[in-house]
């Protein structure tokens, strides 16, 4: 007896992202996976007694969406903590601190920030002076939008031991002030780890209530599949969850490549054994970022010639990335690197191509995470070398709004470069890093094929010859999500007996003018065959 559905959504615009059948009109769902794919009254055939019914009423059906980079339980945290992204003036941040230092009371740390200064009009880094006297009870730490910079105010720098004496950290810097040495409060890279150590840890309650807000928001912009940048501290999040049966989204979980050599104590094997969780692998860091000018580059900044960006702290000792990436290699285990400046991305290439020779050939699926400013013969290698690029588009219409004023136009025309990557032939993954830019993957496919810039200085796209399609780019939210965690056998696309991850838009993708993309509205998203959001009672 042929198996009867528990779901059907049919009378939709359905792309599967199966390039042999891309269109459909309907999918029948049933225990958790797809039952088959075709038209309505094809698959309303496949009803039983109990099947439950959805019109799509004309809407678009696609795969669920995967966004494979986030920051995803600090995203959590970040939606009730204190948001400067937008903020253009200093009194505009002065006045958003002081309220949120009312709200939280004395004693509390005023954390997250998303603070952007180079839409500041003019621009300029913030300093402790700012907010030094309306948060003499309250220690600050707020990072500017990358994560890699930070403005901290003398309460916060007092608890630290930070002072005039204080040397700046191999791989970080304490900015202080020319004329009298004393620190501004901007701490860079490894200088905020300084900071960090002091700021008061979230219970594991927290971190589950953080957890759940975020994966709230992910439904709610139709996001079924999270890989999470996170910290071995998050397993137990997840696990928590899971075992409770709430996790709404299933999640990756890359650990920090400092952790490679504690392998036997990280009990990975317990996390293959469901759909809904798993360790992808290892996360590291070659350099900072552009806009805190921590991004490593063979030349100098144009704004700063003496200054060429920093190494991460990761990479000092000398050589010591190289062998945490050769340990996780030999223990069969994927890496993904942050590498942002070209230098940068030159070096982990270098380490990937010697690790190729030393050790077996296999499907490694080693990411770059952000490849960000290449050369382009890297572009050749990345290519050779099988490397995925994990890219997060919404950060090129941030960026090109100053990116020319930070590294000049030669070496922007190979920035973002998504469309070269894709015709060297290199995987692009969508992904958003959240919460340094919003989590909507809608945002980011928008970002990829207009290329406009948030300024609207660039009406046709920053350097337009690098757009890519409508369909290159879902498919980097999708199938490659999938693919670049192992999984494209099971989820990415629509097909008879995948994984029954789907995401109902109000509108078609491929209809739309350009600059609607980002505003489509998410009607519902489906993990497993379960509704995890629905705009509308269903």
């Amino acid at each position: 007896m042929k198996e009867k559905a528990d779901l059907i959504l049919f009378n939709g615009q359905v792309w599967t992202v199966n390039p042999i059948k891309p269109w459909a009109e309907a999918v029948a769902v049933a225990k958790g996976r797809i039952l088959e794919v075709g038209s309505s009254g094809k698959i309303k055939k496949l009803a039983g007694p109990t099947t439950k019914y959805i019109d799509l009423q004309g809407r678009f059906l696609l795969p669920g969406l995967t966004d494979a980079h986030t920051h995803f339980i600090d995203g959590g945290f970040f939606l009730s903590g204190l948001d400067l992204r937008g903020v253009k003036s200093r009194k505009e941040f002065v006045a958003k601190v002081k309220e949120k230092a009312k709200e939280i009371g004395e004693g509390k740390w005023i954390l997250h920030g998303n603070w952007d200064h180079h839409q500041f009009k003019p621009p300029c880094l913030p300093n402790k002076e700012w907010i030094d006297d309306i948060t003499s009870s309250n220690p600050v730490c707020l990072n500017r939008i990358d994560g890699h910079l930070a403005l901290a105010n003398s309460l916060a720098l007092k608890i630290a031991g930070i002072n005039k004496d204080t040397p700046s950290p191999p791989g970080g810097e304490i900015v202080k002030a020319p004329q009298t040495g004393e620190p501004t409060g901007i701490l860079k890279d490894a200088a905020l780890d300084l900071l960090k150590l002091h700021i008061p840890q979230p219970s594991l309650k927290e971190k589950i209530n953080a957890a759940q807000a975020a994966l709230k928001k992910a439904n709610e912009v139709g996001l079924t599949a999270i890989h999470d940048m996170g910290s071995s501290s998050n397993l137990e999040v997840y696990r928590t969850l899971w075992q409770q049966n709430k996790l709404t989204a299933r999640i990756c979980l890359y650990l920090p490549i400092t952790e490679v050599s504690h392998l036997s104590s990280l009990q990975l094997p317990l996390m293959s054994d469901n759909d809904f969780l798993k360790v992808g692998g290892f996360k590291g860091f070659i350099d900072g970022s552009l806009g805190s000018e921590t991004a490593l580059f063979f030349e100098p900044y144009v704004d700063n010639p003496a200054h060429k960006g920093l190494f991460h702290s990761q990479m000092l000792p000398e050589g010591i990335m190289a062998r945490r990436i050769l340990e996780a290699d030999k223990a069969g285990l994927q890496v993904a690197i942050h590498a942002i400046g070209d230098r940068a991305n030159h070096v982990l290439l270098d380490i990937f191509e010697n690790i190729q020779i030393s050790n077996p050939i296999r499907d490694r699926r080693w990411r770059c995470e952000h490849a960000q400013h290449l050369i382009p013969e890297d572009m050749t290698r990345m290519a050779k070398l099988g490397v995925i690029a994990s890219v997060q588009p919404y950060h090129l219409v941030e960026d090109g709004c100053w990116a020319e004023k930070k590294i000049g136009r030669k070496r922007c025309q190979t920035s973002y470069a998504y469309k070269s990557l894709l015709d060297q032939g290199i995987r692009l993954l969508g992904g958003s890093d959240w919460p340094v830019a919003p989590l909507n993957p809608l945002t980011g496919i928008y970002a990829a094929v207009s290329r406009q810039t948030l300024n609207g200085k660039n009406p046709a796209g920053w350097f337009p010859e690098q757009k890519i399609s409508v369909e290159e780019a879902i498919k980097a939210y999708t199938i490659n999500g999938a693919y670049a965690e192992f999984m494209e056998e099971e989820r990415g696309s629509i097909e008879k007996g995948k994984l029954a991850d789907l995401v109902v838009l109000e509108q078609n993708l491929f209809h739309l003018p350009v600059e609607a993309l980002s505003q489509v509205a998410v009607r519902m998203t489906i993990v497993n065959g379960k509704i995890v959001f629905s705009r509308h009672r269903v």
